[in-house]
């Protein structure tokens, strides 16, 4: 009933910040998927007879290769494994349904915000006990172990029937297939103020929520809709399709023009967002305004109290390094935790149970909280929700007077995609060369402070992770940050963060670019980004 398949190593399956991401004829490739799935298995200890939660985002061979891990964790010896229904789970959604059924661990499988269908982008990533991505420690043992792998174990079975809920057995192990939306959804009423949140829309307030034609659709449309009282068709694009309808499930002004425009109109919505493939990330924007993911994670923070399941206040705040001050601002007031970490969700983790943290965030869309390990687009959207039934005022009066609070931080994204490796690299090392020297240069009315390649230091379990992103740092709180990301599954990606600190609120009513305009030109002066990757303006700006 099972049977072990030699295999050969394949040289590039090295996971990222968030698993596994290629092309998805790269996973089609014979025991690609099967030996990526195996050496997450060799590399983990004390499995047989737990539990494993499996599901993904419904992208394109997102059904396939979850036959493949049910089939192999079969043969591996796990006891259960737990799967959405259809093969659909929010990686939030993932992380809770770990950490609330006590699992050893799960994958999902998901490519994020990166499009999907037959030649576009396919994941695998590998969730620990606390449900939070696995650290550094343990997708290197993966990757040492695809370096050396040479077989794999399967169970010889039928294809699992994945649309019926209900428990049957594979090989020895159980297979439950579980409502995907349930649990999350229990979650998430004990954490808001529904009874308020169906009062402040049964009142006449409007709210959109684009979904994208991915995961978080059937969850918006339960909460939103069936749950909150949102009129029908408030949750657009709601059916996860396999190609995301031929769209970049991205929730950014670039990818989500629509809503956005449909936001700034005369006739807006009160509260517009969206959220991405796999659900973890969020959009927000209030009629005439929207909101940087670094400013929604200040003003969550700051107003997270008028939420039940936050009502005793936060034992801290952490944000990535790339992502704005505006955070900090927050927790100095309160009196809390401040913590800087590396992009990615897993450096959070320590944090969270530690019990340093409870409120999260990073620039690239990603907020949450400890009532999971992974950001969580629509548990932002439902925060948002429950303040402005409360504070009963709308987003844009919320967001002023945050800023008159705490200062404004006017922040930008500058993405140049697909850059050439070597000129990406090229760029990077030559701004490290600089850095000893920047520290009291000036630029204009610019004077440099400091200047590092920042390295983190966990507080917890003490690991150091260097060579993170340059920063820049000026005089009075304005800084740029260059980093190459490892989310992207084709050349490299030069993300290039601006901020400018302006504590003076008669001057919090520049345009976004505009008030980072002088900035922005240092930025290219210092790192020579034109003449380096010979692109004149960024692939997207957000």
């Amino acid at each position: 009933m099972t049977k072990t398949v030699a295999t050969t190593p394949f040289g590039d399956q090295k996971p990222g910040t968030s698993g596994l991401r290629k092309k998805v004829p790269v996973f089609q490739q014979t025991n690609y998927a099967e030996n990526f799935i195996q050496a997450i298995f060799d590399s983990l200890d004390g499995f047989k007879g737990q539990t494993l939660v499996v599901g993904g985002d419904g992208r394109y061979y997102n059904r396939e290769v979850i036959q493949l891990v049910i089939k192999m964790a079969a043969a591996n010896g796990f006891g259960r494994v737990l799967v959405g229904r259809g093969g659909i789970l929010s990686t939030p959604a993932a992380s809770h349904v770990i950490r609330k059924y006590k699992a050893f661990g799960g994958i999902v499988l998901s490519a994020s915000h990166n499009p999907g269908g037959p030649t576009e982008d396919f994941g695998i990533k590998y969730n620990i006990g606390n449900g939070g991505p696995a650290p550094e420690k343990v997708t290197d043992a993966i990757y040492a172990r695809t370096k050396v792998i040479d077989s794999y174990k399967i169970a010889t079975v039928a294809d699992v029937n994945l649309d019926s809920e209900g428990s049957q057995t594979v090989a020895g192990m159980e297979v439950v297939v579980i409502d995907p939306v349930a649990d999350y959804a229990e979650l998430m009423e004990k954490l808001f103020d529904f009874k308020a949140i169906r009062n402040l829309i049964g009142g006449g307030f409007r709210i959109v929520f684009d979904a994208m034609s991915a995961v978080t659709g059937p969850y918006a449309k339960e909460i939103l809709e069936n749950r909150l009282g949102a009129a029908k068709g408030s949750v657009l694009n709601f059916i996860p399709l396999p190609d995301f309808g031929g769209h970049h499930p991205d929730p950014n002004l670039v990818h989500a023009r629509a809503l956005y425009e449909e936001m700034m109109g005369d006739d807006a919505p009160d509260f517009g967002a969206a959220s991405d493939g796999d659900g973890d990330r969020n959009l927000i924007i209030g009629k005439g305004i929207f909101v940087t993911p670094s400013d929604s994670l200040a003003m969550l923070a700051a107003n997270a109290s008028l939420a039940p399941g936050y009502s005793k206040g936060l034992a801290g705040i952490a944000r990535s390094m790339p992502t704005s001050a505006a955070a900090d601002k927050v927790a100095e007031k309160l009196g809390i935790g401040m913590y800087e970490t590396p992009t990615g969700w897993k450096f959070f983790g320590n944090l969270m149970d530690d019990g340093r943290v409870t409120i999260c965030g990073e620039e690239s869309a990603g907020t949450g909280s400890s009532h999971v390990r992974e950001k969580d687009g629509l548990w932002a959207v439902l925060l948002w929700l429950n303040i402005l039934a409360v504070r009963m005022e709308s987003v844009i009066d919320i967001a002023r007077q945050h800023w008159t609070t705490y200062g404004r931080n006017y922040y930008s994204r500058h993405d140049y995609e697909e850059v050439d490796s070597d000129a990406a690299n090229g760029l990077m090392q030559a701004l490290r060369d600089q850095i000893g020297t920047l520290p009291g240069k000036s630029f204009g009315a610019l004077k440099v402070e400091t200047a590092d390649d920042f390295s983190y230091h966990d507080p917890v379990d003490k690991s150091v992770s260097n060579n993170q992103g340059i920063r820049i740092l000026f005089e009075g709180g304005s800084r740029v940050v260059f980093r190459l990301s490892g989310t992207g599954t084709s050349g490299a990606t030069l993300r290039v963060y601006i901020e400018r600190y302006e504590p003076d609120a008669d001057r919090h009513h520049f345009e976004t670019q505009e008030a980072l305009a002088d900035l922005i030109t240092v930025a290219d002066e210092i790192a020579g980004i034109k003449e380096r990757t010979g692109r004149t303006e960024p692939s997207v700006i957000t």
